[in-house]
């Protein structure tokens, strides 16, 4: 079931904790219908997600089984920093406890600046950042000092300020070729698998991490997987490499799609009018398998994928 809901500032909040409720089956986006949640919050039925007070939900047909998708809708990025901080330390705290450990894998741009929440009261002292192990769904081949390092994005304004390990932290290596890069990046991860600190899906065969953080482009890129470009048909390996990026720098490593779309949960962070397009074309149900965009091939094989997002980043979709 696809479940879009309208989130106010109290009631970004008052989101619920994910740690007790299982991935049910289902989910595409197709033909919606609104109705308004009154006062006080409401229980839906186990394939839907309990919402806050003073939400609107909509809800469509699903034809994806295995996967369930979500559109979270806020009135300010303000509240969406609020409710994500909420949602992923829900999660380290749902997966710590089920495996002992939190793989999350980060991209750039303003997925960052998103994620700030969590490092200040009460996250930064209630998560157990022991447990969290960080992974980059994508990354740019130059220096980790560089000001185009997804790294250093989030070293500044995220990793220097929680505790977590810094064994834990899995950046690439900057001083290989962009080849020799997502090879290494390869070889770690599945050493990792090895040791147990990466599950696996039973469904696909490749990794199954905790959480993706990811971001989409304008275009409706999602890590660096661009449309168009033969590198969203890879179908073997777990991390790849792109030496003619469309949006610079040109060399680049990437996770692939059948790893993006292994994860247990993804939470997609769009926001702004200029990606309003790539969103309406993404969650409309007017598709054709001939012409999707990135993020459209973001479909899980047995997950949950949330949407996160304002009202201007939705605005085309509303008004059609």
């Amino acid at each position: 079931m696809f479940t879009s809901v309208s989130v106010s500032a109290a009631a970004a909040a008052l989101l619920p904790p994910l740690t007790r409720r299982r991935s049910p089956p289902a989910s595409r986006v197709s033909a919606v219908s609104r109705r308004r949640i009154g006062s006080e919050p409401l229980l839906f039925s186990s394939s839907s997600p309990i919402l806050p007070a003073a939400a609107m939900a909509t809800d469509g047909a699903a034809s994806d089984v295995g996967s369930k998708k979500k559109l979270l809708i806020f009135d300010a990025e303000e509240y969406l920093a609020v409710s994500l901080a909420k949602y992923t330390a829900d999660l380290s705290e749902k997966f710590a406890a089920e495996r002992g450990a939190f793989t999350a894998v980060l991209s750039g741009g303003s997925l960052i600046k998103a994620l700030r929440k969590l490092t200040e009261p009460p996250y930064l002292d209630s998560v157990d950042w022991s447990k969290w192990h960080v992974f980059w769904v994508d990354e740019r081949v130059v220096p980790k000092d560089h000001e185009d390092s997804n790294y250093k994005l989030a070293l500044d304004g995220f990793l220097s300020k929680v505790p977590i390990p810094t064994g834990q932290v899995y950046a690439i290596n900057d001083a290989l070729s962009a080849e020799g890069a997502a090879d290494d990046y390869e070889t770690c991860l599945k050493q990792l698998v090895k040791n147990g600190v990466i599950a696996m899906s039973t469904a696909t065969g490749f990794p199954r991490f905790d959480l993706m953080l990811l971001g989409m482009g304008p275009d409706g890129h999602i890590a660096s997987l661009f449309p168009g470009h033969p590198l969203v048909n890879e179908n073997q390996k777990w991390v790849t490499y792109i030496k003619d990026s469309p949006k610079p720098p040109p060399e680049r490593i990437t996770f692939t799609f059948p790893v993006i779309n292994s994860s247990a949960y993804v939470a997609m962070v769009v926001t702004g009018a200029g990606k309003a397009g790539a969103v309406q074309k993404a969650l409309s149900d007017k598709q054709t398998s001939s012409d999707l965009l990135p993020v459209e091939m973001a479909v899980l094989q047995d997950g949950e994928f949330t949407w996160f997002t304002d009202k201007a980043a939705v605005s085309m979709l509303q008004n059609k």
